[in-house]
């Protein structure tokens, strides 16, 4: 063998060694690329699926408050119903009350007798609705014997009669000092215990009415 071809079979041993070499980084970057597209194309998804997760999760809470909103309003209209249900049955039963006329007049004495000892005057005044303005005057001499021995009392004029269902309001002499005991009075005082009430019993009847009619 001449040197001529040695030289030659130098070149091709080397060029496919080279060949081979190229190979091997052209796989090698091929494998790196794959795995570099497949990682970017898994972070993608994993970033995709975090975004429409959270847009999800928002939708959801979106609509969990919406239907809490309206469940919130539907509660507070069921609860209003159901205090006008109980004050038009209170309103009833004081109707009632005030038919019996011996029984009524003792509750409207206690009242005038009760503010009395609260106002702190020497001089009260009287006023109700005119119908009971005409009870009172009929009982008036057991109204004065009733008070205490301190206390002078006057009927308010009839004109100067309320409007209200029943009770009476009592006011020092100049006016200053006021015991609202009319049925819309009491019944406004006792509004947060009415509306307690039906929240713990979710029914109307539940509520104590007793003392709005005697104590």
């Amino acid at each position: 063998m001449n040197q001529v071809e040695e030289l030659e079979r130098a070149i091709l041993a080397r060029a496919e060694r080279l060949a081979g070499e190229y190979r091997e980084r052209a796989v090698r970057s091929r494998d790196s690329i794959l795995r570099e597209a497949a990682e970017r194309l898994r972070l993608r998804e994993a970033r995709e699926e975090g975004i429409a997760k959270a847009l999800a999760e928002r939708t959801f809470r979106q609509r969990v408050q919406a239907s809490e909103l309206k469940m919130q309003t539907h509660l507070d209209r069921t609860r209003w119903n159901l205090v006008l249900g109980v004050e038009r049955r209170l309103a009833e039963r004081m109707r009632a009350f005030i038919e019996d006329q011996v029984a009524y007049d003792a509750w409207l004495l206690s009242l005038i007798v009760e503010a009395a000892g609260v106002i702190e005057s020497p001089e009260i005044q009287v006023a109700a609705n005119a119908h009971d303005q005409r009870r009172l005057f009929m009982n008036w001499d057991t109204v004065v014997a009733a008070l205490p021995h301190d206390k002078t009392a006057t009927l308010a004029p009839a004109p100067e009669a309320i409007d209200t269902l029943g009770g009476v309001l009592v006011t020092s002499a100049d006016g200053r000092i006021r015991v609202d005991h009319t049925f819309e009075g009491r019944l406004e005082r006792l509004r947060p215990r009415l509306q307690q009430t039906i929240l713990e019993r979710l029914l109307p009847g539940g509520f104590d009415t007793g003392n709005l009619f005697n104590g």
